[in-house]
């Protein structure tokens, strides 16, 4: 049971979380395995390919570490979910426009792919600001 009544209500973000932790480690699997088959993938696509993996895992760890932070804030539960909500799509969109540029791009040309990365740091920089300014007015 959640001894503290705000950390239950950052729980679905929590959850969400760690079921999108093995998703994770699956893309590292294929791409493992893609590799393993020689020509299955272009240089240009393994390179994007390993960038959206490594982005998708390192700011999902992150964002374990961003729920325990947030929950030591005074901000409203209402903010508090816009904030977990603005960092989970901003986690997916970073790290999904590089499978897009993957997918639709080609070397040494922007893509949507690169729009969709840029418009998820704009979220996920939004959403540690929320978190800092929430740390910077905690009692």
């Amino acid at each position: 049971m959640w001894e503290d009544a705000q950390m239950s209500g950052l729980r679905v973000w929590i959850i969400l979380a760690w079921i999108a932790l093995p998703t994770v480690m699956y893309g590292g699997y294929s791409l493992l395995q893609l590799i393993n088959r020689g020509n299955a993938l272009t240089p240009f696509q393994v390179t994007w390919f390993r960038a959206g993996h490594a982005h998708a895992g390192v700011l999902l760890l992150m964002s374990l570490l961003y729920y325990t932070f947030m929950d030591k804030t005074m901000l409203s539960p209402v903010v508090k979910h816009a904030a977990c909500a603005a960092l989970f799509v901003g986690i997916l969109a970073q790290s999904g426009g590089f499978f897009i540029h993957m997918i639709i791009g080609q070397p040494d040309h922007a893509s949507i792919g690169n729009t969709v990365t840029t418009m998820g740091a704009v979220l996920l920089i939004c959403a540690i600001g929320v978190l800092v300014y929430g740390l910077i007015t905690a009692r």
